[in-house]
């Protein structure tokens, strides 16, 4: 059984998909851009300031979905400029205690708003409760 996450701590989803998705155990959080959920702008000019802002929106989903960075089994890091990976990984350091998730981080041609960055995650899903039927 699957079940969609919907939190307005973090930016909407603009399309046919889900801010995550909570199946099997695990959490699939949808690439996160710099998007501030508020305003609805991008958050930031530099890669640092939009790191920042990434993590913050997956931080948001995973509290909304019951979870927290802690439970980060992989991530994947999606760079418009890989010149900026310390960067981006000083900050991201930040956000994860050890032991720290599987990563993959790619340069790639284009991102959506020309944003610097996009992550996505998997993350372990605490243990549901499932009440009793008497």
């Amino acid at each position: 059984m699957k079940k969609a996450i919907q939190t307005e701590r973090a930016p909407r989803a603009i399309g046919p998909y889900s801010q995550a998705i909570k199946a099997n155990g695990f959490i699939f959080v949808s690439g996160q851009i710099p998007l501030d959920p508020v305003k609805g702008e991008i958050a930031g000019a530099t890669i640092e300031e939009q790191t920042h802002q990434v993590l913050k929106n997956i931080q948001a989903i995973l509290e909304a979905a019951g979870s927290s960075m802690s439970e980060v089994v992989k991530a994947t890091v999606y760079l418009a400029d890989m010149n900026e990976f310390s960067k981006m990984n000083e900050i991201y350091a930040r956000y994860f205690p050890e032991p720290f998730p599987a990563r993959a981080t790619f340069q790639v041609a284009r991102l959506p708003r020309d944003v610097k960055i996009e992550i996505e995650v998997i993350a372990a899903a605490g243990p549901e409760v499932v009440p009793l039927v008497k």
